[in-house]
């Protein structure tokens, strides 16, 4: 038996300035891993990928691996990266194969396609129109149909942050083997809803989405092969951004479409409680400074999260580090500044020295009107790093991570984290690696979202979620979305559901 396994992964930020070449996909260099250094890179981690190695080599069967491709989220993929990535793939089918397995994102939108995946998908159906096809998705696909015409498994993550993706590798990589094994014929169902839910309600540790996310594992213990509702990514201003689920049963599509609706209609129901509403910055840092009296020595969190490079953000903004400075915050820590210039001024400076630099702000930001803004800091270089950390988990348990050559600067009381490529904080290994402890801080300051709860979340006296700057923006008014499908809640808060 002979499985084709790839990956091809960017959940895309139409509105970020941050380019997306084909080098972004790689872990070192310019070209995406593939082959036996593939394999091995990805054998034994809690990856999607992973689990399908896993899969094949429990099946003892011969895997052919024509590409790796994970890219950082940010601006449309680059076409030319894109035709060689989904050439690779394209080949390797083409060459022939009793099954294939991808680790897609699922809201890939690059120069020429607002579905990047659906367009991989059809082309392979081209070249191998009876070939198993098993498709491992992130919760914030952007689902349109052609992915579901041209895939007979379609998985995605129940969790978020995401600690299910080897798991959601087994659910799709399984059902695919059951159909090659002659055991499963998979139906698929498929819908969405004219819902943006916001990123910073879509946690599936809170309300709304722990029930849906919930009733959709109970659907499988039920019976079906897989059933995933995707909260969506909505920073992508494209026709089908937003909620959606798909359920694949076992040769019964009208079970398929039932549980499908009653995982839509459940999410409609809640819209309203996926509606986020920012406070002011200036009433954060206040709030900040009530709860650190009250954490019993616990860091209060502070979530840059306006400005997450895992949604595209260019992780350069200075709103919420500028506010912590003004605000006098001590004993602090800052994970960070994407700066590759000011890392370079600080390790030529070395270790110990006091330096005067701009740091951040070296990016416009044209989708919003805004031109980047450096700050003038003068500190001491604590500590310089080479930014290269295997990832302790629960969330890509195990996989290697890059965050290019690093340097820790203190300003003011605040050990601000200066990095050169674009990594979140989800992990305790990625601020380890730059020497900041965070059981040893009163304030503690992450370009993140919701994954920083993965790896970090324990840590947490208090979380303040503080209204900076930037493309992942949660006040949709200062977004302008042109081709998004409307009317759509809460855009319109009297759109209907289709």
């Amino acid at each position: 038996m002979r499985i084709v396994i790839a990956q091809m992964k960017h959940e895309t930020n139409t509105f970020s300035p941050v380019p997306t070449p084909l080098a972004r996909f790689a872990r070192a260099g310019d070209m995406p891993l593939a082959g036996g250094e593939a394999i091995a890179e990805y054998r034994g981690t809690g990856s999607a990928i992973g689990a399908f190695i896993e899969l094949a080599e429990q099946s003892q069967a011969e895997i052919v691996l024509p590409i790796a491709a994970n890219a950082p989220p940010s601006g449309p993929v680059d076409q030319t990266a894109y035709e060689l990535i989904a050439q690779r793939i394209c080949a390797a089918v083409a060459d022939g194969c009793d099954a294939v397995l991808l680790d897609l994102h699922g809201a890939m939108v690059t120069e020429r396609f607002d579905d990047g995946e659906g367009e991989l998908l059809r082309r392979l159906r081209e070249i191998a129109p009876k070939v198993p096809i098993g498709v491992a998705l992130d919760m914030h696909t952007n689902l349109f149909g052609a992915m579901v015409e041209h895939a007979d498994v379609l998985a995605g993550y129940q969790t978020y942050p995401h600690v299910d993706m080897h798991g959601t590798g087994l659910r799709a990589g399984r059902a695919i083997l059951a159909m090659l094994r002659g055991q499963a014929r998979p139906t698929v169902a498929w819908g969405n809803r004219r819902m943006l839910p916001h990123v910073m309600r879509q946690s599936s540790l809170d309300a709304p989405n722990r029930a849906i996310q919930a009733r959709a594992r109970a659907i499988e213990r039920e019976g079906a092969l897989a059933a995933t509702v995707f909260v969506g990514f909505p920073h992508a201003d494209i026709e089908n951004a937003g909620l959606s689920a798909v359920v694949v049963t076992d040769a019964d599509p009208v079970q398929a479409r039932r549980w499908c609706d009653e995982l839509l209609d459940m999410a409609w129901h809640a819209r309203a409680d996926f509606v986020y509403r920012p406070e002011p910055l200036q009433a954060s840092m206040a709030r900040a400074r009530e709860l650190a009296a009250h954490t019993q020595g616990a860091p209060v969190v502070l979530l840059d999260h306006y400005d997450n490079c895992a949604s595209g953000g260019t992780m350069d903004t200075m709103a919420v580090l500028g506010a912590m400075l003004e605000a006098g915050l001590e004993n602090a820590a800052a994970f960070a500044v994407f700066d590759p210039d000011a890392v370079q001024a600080m390790t030529a400076a070395g270790e110990g020295a006091e330096l005067t630099l701009d740091l951040g702000g070296k990016t416009d930001m044209p989708a919003l009107g805004l031109r980047g803004e450096p700050r003038r800091v003068t500190g001491t270089v604590r500590r310089l790093s080479d930014g290269e950390f295997r990832i302790e988990g629960p969330m890509a348990r195990g996989e290697r991570a890059s965050m290019g050559p690093c340097a820790v600067l203190e300003v003011g009381g605040i050990e601000i984290a200066v990095i050169s490529r674009h990594v979140e904080p989800f992990d305790i290994g990625a601020l380890k690696t730059v020497g900041i402890d965070p059981r040893c801080k009163r304030f503690l300051m992450l370009k993140s979202r919701v994954h920083w709860r993965a790896g970090l979340g324990a840590y947490a006296g208090a979380v303040v979620e503080c209204a900076g700057v930037g493309v992942c923006t949660s006040d949709y008014a200062t977004l302008r979305f042109e081709r998004v499908r409307r009317p759509i809640f809460p855009l319109e808060l009297d759109a209907p559901p289709v």
